[in-house]
């Protein structure tokens, strides 16, 4: 129990995942008026210093290989398709997706955020990754948490480390990029630099090419609006947890195994009485401090044209009902999402917003080639020429 809350606001009562406690201190986030203070400046990404090539292939390779999970039954690539935008959108019958596969005889509870721009997340190293926070900041430190997490890839980095060093193309790659042998560190290290390597490109904010719809859209969003608070500089993310009220997703609690994947996520990382929630705790998790029951780190902007559906748990479908949810003032459920005020927004004004919003996916698709990765190869020691 966090130390700094007084005795009463340690009994909490939850009614179907509504959380009753006295209010927290607020956020200044009001939906009207000039912001009370300045914030980063929206602009185009900055360069990416380029990664090295034959790294980078070695991380695609990992990326698409199943053999880094524990049975060998997904990669990375199963719910970071490049084809739906390093999301998951739709599962393998084409129906539509709102939250994620997990590891053989689990599934998820939360939406799969999108791979493209990770490179920029550096840029906030005081909150960590993934929708609540909890991942920490370094992108190395978050590869192996959702290599060995148990519902993602449950993967012994041990196990990686001997599947790699039976594969020669491994043995040849790892050979060129560090000079020795295979091991499930340096395999990290080209994953990371295949993913820091998906940069949006020629989005049409980043080119100065907006439409007349889109620039008035841009001037909303850092006006009336007032988007521009929590979505800011060339990321579009201030990288801080905030609580807009977003509905939860009954399908957590309707499917069995989404719900327990939530209550042992809750439970293994000390959640107070994780067994009676009936709700995503998210910033909570991390915290402890009940004012941030319901709080969800900001995500990126960028690259929504292929990203749907939105929010923690992708019950938003469209960029349309996205800005009528905070045109209405967010969700009114949570008597913790205070931070958000009604927009008065015109029909037309919500569709100039939507219009700049797609001004933020590159024309061209941010996507790579999938590699195809043999189900059977080459014995190692028949590679090495060596024979017993």
């Amino acid at each position: 129990m966090n130390a700094r809350m007084p005795t009463s606001a340690r009994h909490v009562s939850l009614v179907m995942g509504v959380t009753i406690l006295a209010l927290a201190r607020p956020t200044v986030l009001v939906a009207d008026g000039p912001p009370p203070k300045a914030y980063p400046a929206l602009g185009p990404l900055p360069a990416v210093p380029a990664r090295d090539a034959s790294l980078v292939e070695m991380g695609r390779r990992l990326f698409f290989d199943p053999r880094i999970s524990g049975d060998a039954g997904l990669s990375c690539a199963t719910c970071h398709d490049p084809a739906q935008g390093f999301t998951r959108q739709k599962n393998a019958e084409g129906k539509p997706m709102q939250l994620s596969d997990a590891y053989p005889g689990i599934r998820y509870f939360r939406n799969t955020p999108t791979l493209i721009n990770t490179a920029f997340k550096a840029n906030f190293p005081d909150v960590g990754w993934g929708w609540d926070g909890r991942m920490g900041a370094n992108l190395n430190d978050v590869v192996r948490d959702q290599l060995t997490e148990t519902m993602i890839m449950n993967m012994d980095m041990r196990l990686m480390h001997e599947r790699m060093k039976q594969d020669p193309v491994y043995v040849s790659m790892c050979q060129e990029n560090f000079g020795g042998e295979c091991s499930s560190g340096r395999g990290r290290k080209a994953l990371v630099a295949f993913m820091e390597s998906l940069v949006s490109t020629d989005a049409p904010f980043d080119t100065g090419e907006l439409s007349d719809a889109a620039s008035r859209g841009r001037a909303l969003f850092e006006g009336k609006a007032g988007c521009i608070r929590c979505h800011n500089g060339p990321y579009f993310s201030d990288g801080e947890p905030h609580n807009t009220g977003v509905p939860e997703n009954l399908d957590v609690f309707r499917d069995p195994l989404r719900h327990i994947g939530l209550r042992a996520v809750l439970s293994n990382h000390g959640v107070p009485k994780a067994d009676i929630w009936r709700r995503d705790v998210g910033y909570f998790l991390v915290s402890k401090d009940y004012g941030d029951v319901g709080k969800f780190i900001t995500p990126t902007l960028r690259e929504l044209v292929r990203t749907a559906p939105y929010m923690h748990n992708g019950v938003l479908g469209t960029l349309a009902e996205v800005v009528e949810f905070y045109d209405q003032g967010g969700g009114h459920d949570d008597p913790l999402a205070y931070e958000l005020k009604p927009l008065g927004l015109s029909e037309n004004e919500e569709s100039d917003l939507v219009a700049f919003l797609e001004s933020l996916s590159s024309r061209t698709p941010v996507t790579v080639d999938p590699v195809e990765i043999p189900e059977t190869y080459e014995p190692i020691e028949d590679w090495l020429g060596v024979h017993n």
